[in-house]
């Protein structure tokens, strides 16, 4: 009988172990299967290639010591990470993809709206730039293949709408580059992660 009890607690530990390296949200340790295929809404995401995404653009929990509270989003640039504040000097770190040379943003906004599979509407100037977007001068309607990807977070300040978006893409690839058009863009599985977490009206940093 003991030994049968000695057992069961063995295989509650190893479960516990086992629970704990598939946690999506466990510790600092990288999220694989946070990039697995999955079915959102009308849209099956594809799977991400994670071994070709580098270590350090992948979802993960790092110690993160800021003064900001907890919710704020801070973009990287530099780095191209971005952060969400947790408590306890924590933050979710995310990969990202920013805008390319000419095409760089900074500053203090807030997440005025957010919306799920977004319509995505080219503005003007970038229509004039690419002529062959004027058919979707009223709008792109949502897709795999719609550039605000499966989440949108729309960035306003004191002027109102900045035109900046925080969102996903399906270019994977594109993470850890300078190649938008201004837009800080996560892959699909993060937006959708991020999305989760963070309200309307939180605080956005961009340096």
């Amino acid at each position: 009988m003991r030994g049968s009890r000695i057992f069961i607690a063995m295989a509650l530990v190893v479960s516990a172990a086992l629970a704990g390296c598939s946690s999506v949200d466990g510790g600092s340790s990288l999220m694989i299967n946070a990039y697995t295929s999955k079915v959102d809404g009308a849209y099956k995401l594809p799977a991400v290639p994670v071994s070709k995404v580098s270590r350090k653009y992948r979802r993960q929990i790092v110690s993160y010591q800021t003064n900001e509270k907890p919710g704020t989003v801070v973009v990287d640039t530099s780095n191209k990470f971005l952060y969400l504040v947790l408590e306890d000097g924590k933050a979710v770190r995310y990969g990202i993809g920013v805008g390319r040379e000419g095409f760089e943003w900074s500053g203090t906004a807030r997440i005025a709206a957010k919306r799920e599979w977004p319509v995505w509407t080219p503005p003007p100037a970038m229509i004039k730039r690419q002529p062959e977007l004027a058919k979707y001068r009223t709008g792109m309607q949502p897709g795999l293949n719609n550039p605000l990807g499966a989440r949108a977070m729309y960035l306003h300040n004191g002027s109102g709408d900045t035109g900046y978006r925080l969102h996903g893409s399906p270019e994977w690839w594109s993470i850890g580059k300078a190649m938008s058009s201004g837009c800080i863009r996560l892959m699909n599985q993060d937006v959708i992660d991020l999305y989760s977490r963070v309200k309307v009206g939180a605080k956005v940093i961009v340096s």
